[in-house]
């Protein structure tokens, strides 16, 4: 995942204005930082963007919104 899908799917299953709040100022329980701040500190987006979808209780079908457009890309396995 990279920044841009990480945002992109923040703005899918949140809204960008709700979604971007989020990303400021939820601190996420299992890294301890808000997304905004995982991310300035290197914290791969895939691993925020996990956490976030935890704090908040999203569905599977939400947790992986950002792998609904490969645009002929290989599948990222990891």
């Amino acid at each position: 995942m990279k920044h841009s899908e990480f945002w992109r799917a923040v703005d899918t299953v949140f809204g960008s204005t709700y979604g971007r709040s989020l990303a400021q100022d939820l601190v996420l329980t299992g890294i301890g930082r808000t997304s905004v701040e995982a991310l300035d500190a290197g914290v791969p987006p895939r691993e925020v963007w996990h956490a976030l979808c935890d704090d908040t209780d999203r569905s599977e079908a939400d947790r992986w919104v950002f792998r609904d457009d490969l645009r002929g890309r290989r599948r990222d396995t990891r």
